[in-house]
This record gives C-alpha cells, structure tokens and sequence, in this order.
C-alpha cells in the first residue's frame, strides 16, 4: 500500500436495520485525493444477501437514521454553506428534502417514536460571531470574556460562546411538493418580495443557556428528549456531568442522573420497553479520575441507577458510545488486545458473544431478528458483516489489490516478566529489513488488528514495522491501562524497548542495527522520552506530542485535568515525567511533526520541544500543517495526508535508508 491508496481506505458508519430486518441502510466514507476531502454516500442493502446499492449521491452524506416504521431516512448533508443540514428521503430511494436551515450546522439527529417530529442537536452561535452578522469577520468581532476553566476544543476552536442545544422540527414529507424560486415581479408599495423557501417547517428550540446538550434520545412515549448535559466549570476540572430529560412540549427540562452519581456520561439509549441504558464511567467524588476508567453499562430505573457490567472484569469500548437492543438484551461492543468484539448481555449481566475473530467492531445494528456490524479487519478498513451470514460488503477489494502486508502478532516477556502483546509488519523476502518502531497515542488507547495505512506504507517502502499496546493502553484490563498513572516514561517505556527486541530476536530478516522511533500524540511523548533516554535509534519522528507537561495545562482542550492525573500537579513530578526536562540529553536526528490547529496537543508543545533541541545541537527538522487539528493523520485533508507521508519517506530515507547507506 502507498501514500495514495489512502483512497482504498473505505469506513462503514453504524448501520440502521429496519424493524422487520428485511433491509438496512448505512454511510460510508474515504479520502479523496482530488476533492482534498472525505467523500461518501449512504448506501442501502437488502438482507440476507442483496448486493449493496447508493442510496443517495450527495459530496459527504452521513450518520443516516431509519424513521421507527422504516420508510423514510434522516441524514445529515451539507448545505450551500457546507454546513451539515438534516435531510430527509425515502428508505426506497428518491430526492431528498431538506428539513433544518441551522446557522452553525446539526451534529446528530433522532426520530420521535411516532416519526412524525425529529429532535436534533446544533450549535448556537452568539450574534456577532461566527458569520451570524454579514460582513462582521472573526478579526473584527468583541473581545470574548472567558470565566470557566474550559475555553476550546479540538477540531471546533472557541466553545463558551456557541452552546449545543436540542431543537425539534416537523419531519418533512419527501413526497411533498418541492419550493420554487419567486420569480421577480413588480409589488404594490411596501409589500416585501417572498423569499426562496428552503425548508418546511421552522425548528422549535427546546434548551437555552450556556449549558451544551449531546447525545439525543427520545422517550418511549415520546414527551421527553434525554440529553447528556454539559457543564463548564469555573473553580476546578470535574468530567462528572447530567443527564437530563427535555420535555417536547413547554414542561423545560428535569433531571434524571445528576453530577453526585460521579458519572461521565458517554451515551444514552431507550430500549423498546422504555428501559433507559447508559455508558458511563465511575469519575470518583472529584470527578477527575479518568485513567483507564471505569466504564460500564448503567440502566435508569424507578428505584435509580443500576450498574449492569463489571468495569474490572469486562472492558466496555467507551470509545464507540453505542448501545444496541436484541430482544430484551443490550448488544455492546467488548474492547479485547487490539479487537473489538461485539457482545450481547442480559438484563442480569450475563455475557454472550455476537461476532468475534480478528475484527474491530466500529458499529452495529438490529432489526427483526437480525443483528448487522460495521467491522474493520485486517484485509479491509471498513465492511458490513450480518449475524450468522458473513460479510455483505466487499468495500476491502480495492485495498487488497493495492497490497497489504499481514502483520504477526507476537508476545514478549518484557524485563519484570510482563508479558507485553504487539505485532510485527514485514516487507516480502529475505532481508535485512531496517526497522521501525511504531508507538501509539492515549495513552489509553491501543493498535489493533484492523487495516493500518501508516504500518502498510512503511511496509511497501521497504521497512519492517513493528508496534505493541505497552502498559496504559486500553483492551488489557484496567490495571493494565492504570499502571503508568503518575509514572509515565516508566513500565511502558520497559515495555516498548523490550517488545523492540524480541521482535528484532523473533526474526533473522530483521536488522536491529538499523532502527528507528516514530510515534503522535502520547505516542509523540513516549518517543521523546526514549530517545532522551536511548541512544540505539538512527532518526525519530515526534508527532503531535505531549511534550511538555508543565505548559499543558494553560494551553490544551484537555490541560485542566490530563496532565495532573497523568504525571502529577508538584514541579517534581512534572519534570521526573517531562520530555522537554530530557531534551538536552537527545542525540537522535528527530523530525517533529505538527498541526497549526491543534488544540489537544498545542502547537508550542512542539515548537518549544524543537527549539530545544536546536539548542541542544541536535539534527532536528520542524513541518507544520496549516489548517490542521489533532486529527490529520485521520481525518485531515487528503493532500495533507499525502504530504506527511512524503515527508515521513523523505526523512527515513535520509535517517534510515533502505539499502543501508548513510546520508
């Protein structure tokens, strides 16, 4: 696979099966080179075994939702603005309506058990900002007054003035007669010209304030809206947050899970009989203790809440926030060494298995009797597989022609003998391969066994790759992924240069000799932490890193509370754990790799990090991606996908060549 077969990397959103489970509808998504955007349609499949056909050709249409009686689909598109709309179009087919006209765009819409009204969620900017003012650009608005002690967010920039509320709005017809443009026509005196009508009916707003609402779910009988409710803080960090019910009508809101229950709320689901279910995480009395959490399935009942699942004993994916229905039965997605199972439990907490193997369940439906998951796989990036049928996509082919390297998993018995669990990527033939060592982000996160294009292009250049999941990443247990809390640069450093090693050990083809260290994020730390430590690397790549815990705070989305329960709040503790206290002991060439708008790892923790290895006289290079998040490696623009792997190539073939000769 190269840089450009990034194309090839098809993703599957969640899909939605229709009640009788005749047929189900999803999204899919991939880069596009030529567009410098991600494109994708939704597409529909008849079950058990029809061939997959597009539903809709918009430029990015997604997270479709299936009306209760399963003829018409609510999906988000962008507008004339390319801001995302809810639209609407029948299950059969057809010319989709348009139902909201949004200023800042919708981020997540739900039925009403009757289909006849459809709840959503958008932002509400302060008039004055954001566009809201015609003329009035973002250089020329009021100085913004900040109190709380959370300001930004990744990927959305400044949060305190542009509040997420829910809305309702009549569900449009797709039947209905389209608008037409009023052709111009001499008026009597004071009588103002008709406007082109965009969408039916106007949205009713049903929250205020500066209190942000996500996570959208209808009651059974459709007079509330459950919403998780979002708090800024303004004396000191608390995760904890509320669930509240929104009535439809003018009832206002009432609390269901208030912030004393010590839960981070990360999804909300009504079961068919009414039950309310969450995903939550135990965050303690302080609201801060979110390492390696204690994530579990929660339902809401008369007697109040009841935890379904044991966090210590069954590593719920968080991540996802998806809760599913079967029967009387919760369908949940079980996070296990780099795979994503998915998983089926009772209302008494007794676990069985959907669909297991070698996959990364990304989503999941059901509908009549039929349970459908969007999976990532090794050979594919994204492909629906139906209960008891196999796969009904085959969006992989594409990747497959392109040639993909079978990783090896391997298990090593690390210095403490902790067994340390990773893989081992390797071009074909005999060798000497140079090697790579690849380390992720999180830290509590994980590599897993789905298709990676950042090991397979390494791969087709010519390098073996190898990448673990060391102590403080997620799928290992809780203990596991607690283990660095406040000792980073510690056991999970052990364990990444001990995986190094054995996998060096476990094949002859590989050249230990010839090695080099890239990682993002966490993964950006912990590879300037072991070269201000190791000295065996020819290069190293530091990529949106947390480099200097003692500036986070101040600076990141997440600066509040990620650093004082990762490494610590005494200058003692900062510095034992801080990449930049070790800056002046790297000799390594390193390239440090970053995103103009990144405000999860801000852009002064790379630039103070480079600065400091000049000063230390390192050979050091420094690319910035204007216009990027955090998230460039996953989702940015395509060209600038594109230009980070030239660069990537670039600098191993002058740290790390392949044929073995120096720069």
């Amino acid at each position: 696979m190269r840089a450009d077969d990034i194309e090839t990397l098809i993703s599957v959103g969640r899909p939605q099966v229709a009640p009788d489970g005749s047929f189900a509808v999803f999204a899919s998504s991939r880069p596009d080179i030529a567009a410098n955007r991600a494109v994708g349609q939704l597409w529909r499949v008849d079950l058990p075994d029809g061939a997959p056909w597009r539903l809709t050709r918009g430029t990015s249409d997604s997270s479709p939702r299936l009306s209760p009686d399963g003829t018409r689909i609510a999906f988000l598109r962008g507008d004339a603005k390319g801001r995302p709309q809810v639209f609407v179009v029948a299950a059969s087919g057809g010319e989709p309506v348009q139902a909201t006209d949004a200023p800042a765009g919708v981020s997540q819409v739900e039925w009403s058990p009757d289909a006849a009204v459809l709840a959503f969620v958008a932002r509400v900017p302060e008039v004055g900002r954001y566009g809201t003012v015609e003329g009035l650009d973002a250089s020329s608005e009021a100085p913004r007054r900040i109190t709380g002690i959370r300001w930004h967010s990744n990927g959305l920039g400044y949060i305190g003035d542009r509040p997420s509320h829910v809305f309702v709005v009549a569900a449009p017809d797709p039947a209905s007669e389209p608008f037409y443009e009023p052709a111009p026509a001499v008026r009597p005196e004071g009588e103002t010209a008709p406007k082109r009508r965009l969408v039916a009916a106007e949205a009713r707003q049903l929250t205020s304030g500066e209190t942000s609402y996500s996570g959208i779910a209808f009651t059974a009988d459709g007079s509330e809206i459950l919403a998780i409710a979002d708090d800024i803080e303004h004396r000191a960090p608390d995760l904890r947050n509320r669930l509240v019910a929104v009535s439809v009508g003018d009832a206002g809101e009432r609390v269901v899970v208030d912030r004393d229950s010590d839960l981070g709320i990360d999804a909300v689901a009504v079961a068919p009989d009414g039950l309310v279910a969450l995903i939550a995480q135990d965050l303690g009395p302080d609201g801060v203790d979110f390492v390696a959490p204690a994530t579990a399935l929660w339902t809401v009942g008369e007697s109040g809440l009841r935890r379904i699942t044991d966090p210590d004993a069954f590593d719920l994916d968080g991540m996802s926030g998806q809760i599913g229905f079967a029967g009387g039965d919760f369908l949940l997605q079980h996070a296990a060494r780099g795979r994503v199972h998915l998983v089926r439990v009772t209302r008494d907490g007794e676990i069985s298995t959907v669909l297991d193997g070698d996959v990364e369940v990304t989503g999941h439906g059901s509908g009549g009797d039929r349970i459908l998951a969007a999976v990532a796989q090794p050979d594919s990036f994204g492909e629906l597989v139906l209960d008891g049928h196999g796969a009904v996509t085959s969006f992989g082919t594409a990747a497959q022609a392109a040639g993909i390297a079978e990783p090896r998993e391997l298990v090593v018995t690390g210095r403490d003998g902790y067994p340390v669990h990773g893989w081992v990527a390797t071009p074909d033939g005999d060798g000497p391969f140079p090697v790579i060592l690849q380390i992720h982000g999180g830290p509590y996160a994980s590599y897993g066994v789905h298709l990676f294009d950042e090991t397979q292009v390494l791969v087709d250049a010519g390098y073996a790759v190898v990448y673990c999941n060391p102590r403080g990443s997620a799928g290992y247990g809780r203990a596991h992924g607690r283990a660095i809390r406040q000792s980073m640069g510690t056991v999970d450093f052990a364990d990444v240069i001990d995986f190094f090693e054995g996998a060096v050990a476990s094949d002859p083809r590989i050249d230990g000799s010839r090695a080099g260290v890239m990682g993002g994020s966490y993964g950006g730390y912990l590879t300037a932490w072991v070269i201000g430590h190791d000295y065996r690397f020819a290069g190293a790549i530091v990529e949106r890193g947390f480099l200097d815990p003692a500036t986070f705070q101040g600076t990141s989305d997440i600066g509040t509370f990620f650093g004082d329960e990762y490494v610590g709040v005494s200058m003692a503790d900062i510095s034992r754990q801080s990449p930049m206290a070790v800056a002046d002991q790297v000799r390594t060439p390193t390239l440090v790799l970053h995103s103009e708008l990144d405000f999860r790892c801000p852009l002064e923790q790379a630039t103070r990090y480079y600065s400091a290895l000049k000063r230390a006289g390192v050979d050091t290079e420094m690319l910035i991606f204007p216009g990027e998040n955090h998230e460039l490696t996953r989702g940015g623009q395509p060209r600038h996908r594109m230009e980070r792997f030239a660069a990537v190539l670039d600098w191993w073939s002058r740290h790390l060549p392949i044929d073995g000769g120096a720069e």
